[in-house]
């Protein structure tokens, strides 16, 4: 019974509903996420503002990249620009914590690590080492990283790509 008032309570504080002191004081400990989403309650519309703008800003940074196509420095940082905005924008929806937890789910822990490094490799080739060739080489990992990112979201959806790479590279031409 402890157990579920502890997991009622929780969602009162995912959800952003008031608790009341002495279920706060029975909390042992609490991490910094969860003051950070007790502190930052939105309510639905703003929240729903808040996904529709970051991720436009997130959509439109990718599309403009697609104009700095051939030079590859400023298309690797709007293109990991829109990324980070795309990425951030769920976070509006269903909360940072959530979002973080999600991210570090055991099913898609390695595509998360795999993407988040690939932005920052994209990053530190574009800004940092100011290489065409490694910035570019840094997109295409990253794009690969987000198709497989985005697919770990979709039931079965990463095993289809598996068995799509292995039978393109099957083929016999």
């Amino acid at each position: 019974m402890e157990k579920m008032n502890q997991a009622f309570e929780r969602m009162k504080m995912l959800v952003g509903m008031e608790v009341d002191d002495e279920e706060q004081q029975q909390q042992q400990e609490s991490s910094y996420m969860d003051d950070f989403n007790r502190n930052c309650t939105l309510s639905t519309k703003q929240r729903l503002y808040g996904f529709a703008i970051c991720l436009s800003a997130g959509i439109t940074c990718t599309l403009l990249s697609m104009l700095v196509f051939f030079h590859p420095v400023k298309f690797g940082i709007t293109f990991s620009l829109g990324n980070l905005l795309a990425l951030g924008s769920t976070a509006f929806l269903i909360g940072p914590k959530r979002q973080f937890t999600m991210m570090l789910d055991p099913v898609r822990i390695y595509a998360t690590a795999m993407y988040i490094a690939s932005i920052i490799i994209a990053l530190f080739c574009a800004v940092y080492v100011r290489n065409k060739l490694l910035t570019l080489l840094a997109i295409v990992l990253e794009f690969g990283a987000l198709i497989w990112y985005s697919a770990s979201y979709i039931p079965f959806a990463r095993a289809m790509v598996s068995k799509l790479m292995l039978a393109c590279f099957d083929t016999e031409f």
